[in-house]
């Protein structure tokens, strides 16, 4: 079985922000110098495989094919035990083309409440839901490896939290009384499924290699982190959440700001909405990429 590397270029095969962030953070202390499929060009394959196993094995390939490097893709999904495993592999796409998962949410209570999944009996749980993650490692060479994780738990509504992204703020995972939304990002990636995935590749791919130690705090703007975040949110609450964020990386890195005083951030913005294309975003998360553009944006 084939293994990595320190200073491997390993090619991480999505082109969603929040995945991408999300899989870097485990890299990191492996010392793989990750991309993103996006970064390279690389078109998204469509998704036409009847398990998670098959869609990740589809993308992982394609991106390991196109470009000459070996690639891990991910394929993750929501499987309600009252729907019949669903939305399963559908679950980006009951997000709609915009990836609004603030609609998904709201899909999938409303065909819970549909078949009477949600009891009716005060303080009962919801009910019961996983979430999966499967992970391919491919190799230019056509080889893979397929690595699976899974956290049990069952579903709230409304959602609670504005942390994590897709269903986390209507998923509580058995143990716990919060949602993947109210909790803080270590605190959900300590046991997520994502996290189990990765701790079976970790044991077959990176076992050899010495983890670095995490640093305790991050020097200076962490832009990839809030880039994903803003990237990848889709509700209300999220965007209250990430305002939050924002606000403790100015009063942390006012030296960094281009526009730290609320005249500059307001020219600033001013001239991002200006320039800034045609976007089909949910407006939670249009609002939110101007607010950390505005922070950044160069007059």
């Amino acid at each position: 079985m084939k293994r990595l590397t320190r200073g491997t270029r390993l090619v991480v095969a999505s082109h969603n922000k929040g995945k991408v962030w999300e899989i870097n953070q485990l890299l990191k202390p492996y010392g793989l110098n990750a991309v993103s499929a996006g970064d390279l060009g690389l078109s998204e394959p469509e998704e036409t495989e009847a398990t998670f196993e098959g869609n990740a094995k589809l993308k992982a390939v394609a991106a390991a094919s196109g470009s000459g490097l070996p690639s891990l893709a991910d394929d993750s999904g929501l499987e309600v035990e009252c729907l019949g495993g669903a939305p399963g592999i559908y679950s980006a796409r009951w997000a709609g083309p915009a990836k609004d998962f603030g609609l998904a949410m709201q899909k999938v209570a409303e065909e819970i409440t549909a078949r009477r999944g949600w009891s009716a009996e005060p303080n009962a749980p919801g009910p019961r839901a996983n979430f999966i993650s499967v992970l391919c490692l491919a190799w230019p060479t056509g080889e893979t490896q397929i690595f699976e994780g899974k956290v049990f738990g069952h579903l709230v509504w409304p959602a609670r939290g504005g942390n994590g992204f897709g269903y986390d703020p209507m998923f509580v995972p058995d143990g716990d009384t919060r949602t993947y939304g109210e909790m803080e990002p270590p605190e959900k990636y300590a046991g997520s499924h994502r996290t189990r995935a990765f701790a079976a590749f970790k044991h077959d791919c990176l076992d050899h290699i010495e983890a670095a130690p995490r640093p305790t705090k991050i020097a200076g703007r962490d832009l990839p982190a809030l880039t994903a975040a803003a990237a990848s949110l889709s509700t209300r609450e999220e965007l209250a959440q990430f305002i939050m964020r924002l606000r403790a990386d100015l009063h942390a890195n006012r030296h960094a700001w281009n526009s730290a005083t609320l005249d500059d951030y307001f020219a600033a913005l001013q001239g991002y909405l200006g320039d800034m294309p045609d976007a089909d975003d949910p407006k939670w998360r249009m609002m939110a990429k101007s607010l950390l553009a505005a922070s950044m944006y160069e007059r």
